[in-house]
């Protein structure tokens, strides 16, 4: 049995506050051994409230070229220690660690500015991103029901729209996803990472299982409602070889298409991530690393576009070759539907032509 960590925050992904750079004076643990109490404690979940101007975003990212992306949430419950959005929660002047997963804003008029946004006369319809940043599915939307709101605008204007979660609460949205899908203006993804509970526990703390992200993945392809997984982020030494397993169990329960991206660890998540590995595989600490390191040319990051989520080099191909094996067996007749850009009304319900 598994020794209890000492001064670990169970239900957490990240263990340690991050220095902000955009903060002239905070609190930092560089030299923890010389505090007589201890500086950081469990953190409990706070709610910020913030009147946003602007809630659909041009990706302008070139390897993502052409997407737009609507966050009702910045911050997420969910925990998952690898995510890249950690870095963007330090433009609200908090720590890509622990306030990550602790410290939620909420953008409640995301509906009324969705609604503003597809009324432009300048706007065309394009597939736009639910969940480009964090999840719009983490524990609070099952008590506040942004993302239903947004579902319902979406669905009012006959507007495509795509989403990607690894929470099963997206099974209550059913009845507005079906309405979506008989016009096919709806993709949703499931994020699969592991299979492994014990791995899924640590690495993603207060996210659904697996078992209950599979019976969504078939909840909603029974429902009509064209769904796929993302087997990401693959972290070499970890669940890397769980690529078969992941995309054989995705495809038994009805997805129709499966993607994956390589980790990275930028900005102020790598100082988090190997923080947490060392605490939690100390014993796979160099291997894990160097492998990362690795598929990234001896960095844990590779910001280059186009390179900076599949990585390169003899190990991140192995890694290629066997998801892209591992497509062929079990999605070889299988593929999403493309969303339709031609139902979209201007006027929303109220267009009589």
């Amino acid at each position: 049995m598994e020794e209890e960590k000492v001064d670990y925050f169970k239900g957490r992904g990240a263990q340690i506050k991050t220095e902000n750079k955009f903060l002239k004076a905070q609190y930092v643990t560089d030299h923890i051994e010389g505090l007589d109490e201890p500086l950081l404690s469990a953190p409990t979940t706070q709610v910020f409230y913030e009147n946003a101007k602007k809630i659909v975003n041009k990706v302008e990212s070139p390897d993502l070229a052409g997407m737009y992306s609507l966050n009702p949430y910045q911050g997420c419950e969910h925990g998952c220690i690898y995510c890249y959005a950690r870095n963007t929660h330090e433009y609200w002047g908090f720590s890509a660690g622990l306030d990550f997963e602790s410290k939620i804003v909420v953008k409640e008029n995301a509906p009324a500015l969705l609604e503003k946004f597809l009324m432009h006369p300048d706007w065309h319809a394009t597939p736009i991103m639910v969940s480009g940043n964090t999840d719009c599915y983490q524990p609070l939307e099952r008590k506040l029901e942004i993302t239903r709101k947004l579902l319902m605008v979406f669905a009012k204007y006959r507007h495509p729209v795509g989403m990607i979660s690894k929470n099963s609460l997206v099974t209550r949205d059913i009845d507005i996803l079906s309405d979506l899908a008989k016009d096919n203006l709806v993709q949703i993804h499931i994020s699969i990472t592991t299979l492994n509970e014990d791995l899924r526990r640590a690495m993603e703390p207060r996210t659904a299982s697996a078992k209950k992200r599979l019976l969504t993945v078939e909840t909603l392809a029974k429902a009509g409602i064209p769904v796929g997984i993302m087997n990401a982020p693959i972290v070499p030494g970890l669940n890397h070889h769980e690529i078969p397993a992941v995309l054989k169990a995705a495809a038994d329960h009805g997805a129709l298409g499966a993607g994956m991206t390589m980790v990275r660890l930028n900005g102020s998540i790598g100082k988090i991530f190997e923080d947490w590995l060392r605490k939690n595989f100390p014993d796979r600490f160099d291997k894990v690393w160097n492998q990362i390191s690795a598929v990234h040319g001896g960095q844990v990051n590779d910001s280059t576009f186009g390179r900076r989520m599949t990585g390169a080099g003899n190990y991140a191909e192995a890694v290629h070759q066997l998801f892209s094996t591992s497509k062929k067996k079990y999605f070889a007749d299988r593929s999403m539907p493309p969303l339709d850009l031609t139902k979209f009304r201007k006027g929303g319900n109220l267009n009589l032509f």
